[in-house]
């Protein structure tokens, strides 16, 4: 598939899509959005991909937010209808892929580009990233989950802080309070991403599915996420990767899970 605003790239069970647009520091148009929904779709509905690489293009940001000239003149209802429509197609559709979704921040990841990388499974920084959620310095507030997945990963009182004051934290703040799991030199961000996706592309993807879903289920409101756990445990033993994991495991050799 041809984008305008992006780039997907499959190579070794591994599918990296940058977002394009440099000129304008990578920032979500409403384009981008609908094109990014396509990318993650089609690499998902992919069985030769195991994990998604999100990033952006060049050096000075993953993403810089939202591009404001779209929306500065919209009223209430085309807010609401904002928010809701971008939350569905790329923000809650991304944390709910079954395929792990890692996102490699480069530089700014601010406003909608924050609330892109944490809607990811997890995320790793280069040093030079900078990070926060500076909306209501415009007048608004983070509308694509950043007031609900903020404090998932960093706890009430750091995500109050961090939208209140508008302000943005440096890669080591990130590190130190959760938001990122790795920091890294720029020039070794994708190297250690693919790093970690080959770790992880080594294991039962359909298990790899069943413990996203079991993870997500703690976050949602009227979800038993232990219910879920053990559903997902149960189906696990009526698929092939579980036959080829546990002979493999016994056999004392290196799985070869199929992916079923």
């Amino acid at each position: 598939m041809n984008y305008n605003n992006i780039l997907s790239e499959a190579n070794n069970g591994i599918t990296t899509i940058t977002i394009n647009r440099p000129n304008k520091l990578n920032a979500l148009n409403k384009e981008t959005i609908e094109e990014l929904h396509d990318a993650f779709d089609e690499a998902n509905a992919d069985k030769n991909t195991k994990v998604i690489i999100v990033t952006g293009r060049g050096e000075k940001a993953f993403v810089a937010g939202a591009d404001i000239s779209e929306f500065a003149d919209f009223d209430v209802k085309e807010g609401a209808r904002l928010a809701a429509k971008g939350q569905e197609l790329l923000f809650d559709f991304v944390e709910n892929l079954s395929t792990p979704v890692m996102a490699a921040v480069n530089g700014f990841a601010l406003g909608g580009g924050l609330e892109l990388a944490m809607a990811c499974h997890f995320r790793v920084a280069s040093d030079n990233a900078k990070l926060g959620l500076p909306e209501v310095s415009l007048g608004v507030i983070p509308g694509y989950g950043g007031t609900q997945r903020l404090p998932q990963l960093v706890g009430k009182g750091r995500a109050m802080e961090m939208i209140m004051t508008a302000g943005m934290i440096d890669a080591t703040t990130a590190l130190n309070y959760g938001l990122v799991n790795h920091v890294t030199t720029q020039d070794e961000l994708l190297p250690l991403c693919e790093k970690i996706a080959y770790k992880i592309s080594n294991n039962s993807s359909v298990a790899i599915r069943g413990a996203i879903k079991a993870i997500n289920a703690n976050y949602k409101d009227g979800v038993d996420g232990f219910k879920v756990e053990i559903k997902q445990f149960g189906k696990c033993f009526g698929t092939e990767d579980f036959k080829e994991g546990t002979t493999a495991f016994l056999q004392k050799r290196k799985a070869d899970f199929p992916g079923k």
